[in-house]
């Protein structure tokens, strides 16, 4: 079937907008797509440097006839409602239908050419495609993100012909804006496209420019016997920056490797683009950098090699600066200047916060590590773990603080501990960051998040929807990880509100299902009370272990149909109260069920003291006989009233007695 080719060229497009973009041109195409009846085998995109492209396999060559029935007002109803009817229709009265007293109008559309519907799609799309900025250019009213030169628009081998702000389509492209002999080039389809801009030095795919860059640089560190310090947010954007990459080895005055590692990495990804090499067998940064050119050069890259180390030199000249003024001032005379930084307007200056952090940490040591020092290191390293807020080196990089105040704290002479603690608190700050294990650090880290957290809450600025302005999600998720990866048994209904509990149990619903767990256990084990999230973790494995069970899923399946017979029966009053007997005459199964339920209260009973969940689920497990012989020999509803009270208690017993153990009336399975 017919193939659509797209491509919008323009000026250089920002890196961080490309891919977004590209999403964005498909989701739009393949929506308006589908509401002209079109169902495209494949949409893929690709966006670049000067270029977003758009192939669409398996569209038709003409829109299918269309045929719509639409419900219309009652028969009877105000002529002006009628009126406004046929408007919508374009039909007349004597057009419309009858059926149960209502009108209906049929409406045939007969299908247009694809090149036509093309036309207007693309037109409707490139007017309203969400930029996060855009702007205009000459004398035309359409906005882009950058000046739109060039439209390639062709459907099975020819050109959708339409016009936007004087901007013709047609089947020319161009290659790399230096390389090459001849810059532009006609393409029909998109094999001839892709290829002509690969012999014109454009790779289009930025999958495979990261895998060029990587390969070439991966290779030249190779060469002489280094290793590329990898940097995937870096990769993305020099993918985005290159339309023909080209890896280059570049050298830096050795003098600056006195410098932390991080502030050399941190000058060559932000300022520089470039990437850090480090000696594999050491790990430490070695005196080279990799940049990515957009051009071949004939000199193998020598003149661009130099003219980058001079530039790299001046910027790391400027960090030396920082570093050697910042390590003037100790870290307790910068705390003043933190009253004049404001944290948020409803919630004081960060001197506030920090304030708040060191109460916390004092109140939370004990829970991390109750040996009587960790506490005063935690409470002395949580006063001075914002105090770098206000160095020079942060102010220039502000994606170092907390590494430059452990630094100055190393600096200083000050505990080990409450350096790496300054250096950590902010961590986790993603999925694949470390978690700060270690007492000292682990506590300043809980203290911060908390702050954050009881902070916002306090002030009623939470989460909604995919909104999360102050990264409350992440600082809970953080909070959860620092619990689970230190064994910190923090009892947090003493620290956070009822509110912000359940958004802990949601973020640990979150936590767990990515690692493949049931949010519905989860539920389970909060539904008991517990705010232990070590405790809670260990209850909700082994209840996912236990229901994996043949002995857990018959049970679940006992216990459901109690609670059911139970909530028949509080419908007609109140239950039976007290302790169930094994009443003279009685089936044996019934007394076996008591005997059983006995015993599984007392054994289970000790293994929960000891939080041996595992064997909990164990006596649980012991149940599934007695219950599933009762209920196959017992009738609880009785036609004696005294039997029928026993056999109620003793269901009421059975779904207390699981539900110490966990809420099974929240589990879906």
């Amino acid at each position: 079937m017919p193939q659509l080719l797209v491509e919008l060229f323009s000026e250089e497009i920002p890196a961080r907008m490309q891919a977004q973009a590209a999403r964005d041109l498909e989701r739009m195409v393949r929506d308006r797509l589908a509401a002209e009846g079109f169902l495209p085998e494949a949409i893929k995109t690709f966006a670049g440097p000067r270029r977003l492209t758009l192939v669409a396999e398996g569209l038709p060559a003409a829109q299918a006839d269309r045929h719509e029935e639409r419900k219309g007002p009652r028969v009877g109803a105000p002529d002006q409602a009628i009126e406004g009817f046929l408007r919508s229709t374009g039909l007349n009265r004597e057009q419309l239908t009858e059926k149960d007293g209502v009108y209906f109008a049929h409406l045939h559309k007969p299908g247009r050419p694809t090149p036509e519907i093309v036309a207007e799609m693309i037109e409707a799309i490139v007017r309203g495609f969400p930029w996060p900025k855009s702007m205009t250019w000459g004398t035309g009213t359409l906005r882009w993100v950058r000046p739109v030169h060039r439209i390639l628009c062709v459907f099975d081998g020819e050109v959708v012909p339409f016009s936007i702000d004087g901007i013709a389509s047609g089947d020319l492209t161009e290659g790399h804006r230096f390389m090459g002999a001849r810059q532009s080039f006609n393409a029909r389809d998109f094999d001839a496209y892709q290829d002509g801009l690969a012999r014109h030095f454009v790779v289009l795919d930025p999958e495979e420019r990261k895998e060029r860059i990587m390969d070439a640089a991966r290779t030249l560190c190779f060469a002489r016997n280094f290793e590329l310090v990898e940097d995937e947010g870096l990769l993305d954007e020099v993918a985005g920056l290159a339309e023909w990459p080209t890896p280059i080895l570049g050298d830096m005055d050795p003098a600056f490797l006195d410098l932390p590692p991080e502030v050399i990495r941190t000058s060559m990804r932000v300022h520089q683009r470039y990437f850090a090499v480090r000696d594999p067998k050491t790990g430490f940064l070695v005196p080279h950098f990799v940049t990515v050119a957009n051009i071949e050069a004939e000199d193998g890259g020598k003149a661009i090699a130099s003219g980058n180390a001079r530039v790299l030199s001046a910027r790391l000249n400027d960090a030396r600066f920082f570093w050697e003024e910042d390590k003037k001032v100790r870290l307790a005379d910068r705390l003043e200047k933190l009253k004049g930084v404001t944290f948020h307007a409803k919630l004081g200056s960060m001197a506030d916060r920090v304030a708040r952090i060191e109460k916390l940490a004092a109140e939370l040591a004990p829970f991390v590590r109750d040996d009587g020092q960790t506490a005063a290191k935690a409470v002395e390293a949580a006063r001075l773990c914002k105090a770098d807020l206000v160095s020079g080196m942060v102010g220039e990089f502000p994606e170092l603080q907390g590494v430059m105040g452990g630094y100055y704290a190393e600096h200083e002479g000050l505990d080990p501990e409450v350096s790496d603690a300054i250096r950590d608190h902010y961590k986790p700050q993603g999925p694949s960051d470390d978690v700060p294990v270690q007492a000292v650090a682990a506590t300043v880290a809980l203290a911060d998040k908390l702050d954050t957290l009881i902070s916002f809450f306090g002030i009623d600025e939470k989460p909604t929807g995919s909104r999360d302005p102050y990264a409350l999600r992440r600082a809970a998720l953080g909070v959860i990880r620092i619990l689970l990866q230190s064994r910190t048994r923090l009892p947090l209904r003493t620290f956070v509100s009822a509110d912000l509990l359940a958004f802990f149990a949601d973020r640990l619903k979150v936590l767990l299902r990515e690692q493949g767990q049931r949010h519905d256990l989860v539920d389970a084990v909060f539904a008991l009370g517990d705010d232990d999230i070590v405790r809670i973790v260990s209850r909700v494995n082994a209840l996912d272990e236990f229901l994996k069970t043949e002995d857990g899923a018959n049970l679940l399946a006992g216990y459901k149909r109690a609670v059911n017979i139970l909530k028949a029966e509080e419908k007609k009053g109140p239950l039976p109260s007290g302790e169930p007997v094994d009443m003279a005459g009685a089936p044996p199964e019934e007394a076996g069920l008591i005997n059983a339920i006995g015993h599984m209260e007392i054994e289970s009973g000790k293994a929960l003291a000891k939080e041996d969940f595992a064997a909990a689920m164990r006596e649980l497990a012991a149940l599934r006989a007695p219950v599933d012989a009762f209920f196959d020999k017992v009738l609880v509803n009785s036609d004696v009233a005294a039997e029928r009270e026993n056999r109620l208690r003793l269901l009421a017993k059975v779904r207390d007695a699981m539900g110490r153990v966990a809420d099974f009336g929240q589990v879906t399975g």
